[in-house]
């Protein structure tokens, strides 16, 4: 449905989170090189528990690489530089949803890269630096996946079903 590329990702816990995000909302998850950890990190293998095998993971050597695989109709890159705020955006199936590494973000290449439909920001109070990887894109995926109605998931009961 919707396509998370983590550019250059550094923490094995926040890519474990997201690869758990993946498996949970039927999201693929896609990695630029280099990766600040081995794909066997025990601290990758911990968070994303036993939901790897549900998940959709493919590691791409570079940006070029990544953007040739997928040939995305439309590419949000997530900045605190963005001038769209994320939850104005229409998503649609097919999206790749861009995020840059935990400690710096998006380097500017890829933030300007000519294949970035829009520069997204995900709001904040002032004087703070950013939010956590995997949360910034947990945030998008569930916003997206709203959009679409939840295809795919398993109906909710509700509450007052429940007390009946």
């Amino acid at each position: 449905m919707f396509r998370i590329l983590f550019h250059t990702p550094e923490i094995p816990g926040n890519t474990g989170n997201a690869i758990r995000l993946a498996a949970v909302t039927g999201a693929e998850l896609h990695l630029i090189e280099p990766l600040g950890f081995d794909l066997e990190d025990s601290k990758l293998r911990r968070a994303g528990l036993d939901y790897h095998d549900l998940a959709v993971l493919t590691v791409h050597p570079d940006l070029d690489s990544a953007l040739a695989a997928l040939q995305p109709d439309r590419l949000f890159a997530y900045t605190s530089e963005g001038t769209v705020t994320y939850s104005d955006i229409q998503y649609r199936p097919g999206d790749v949803l861009l995020f840059g590494p935990e400690s710096v973000g998006l380097p500017s290449e890829v933030k300007n890269h000519a294949a970035v439909t829009a520069r997204v920001r995900l709001p904040m109070l002032p004087s703070r630096r950013s939010l956590n990887l995997a949360g910034s894109a947990s945030i998008v995926v569930y916003e997206a996946w709203r959009q679409q109605d939840f295809k795919g998931a398993q109906p909710a009961q509700s509450i007052m079903e429940d007390r009946l």
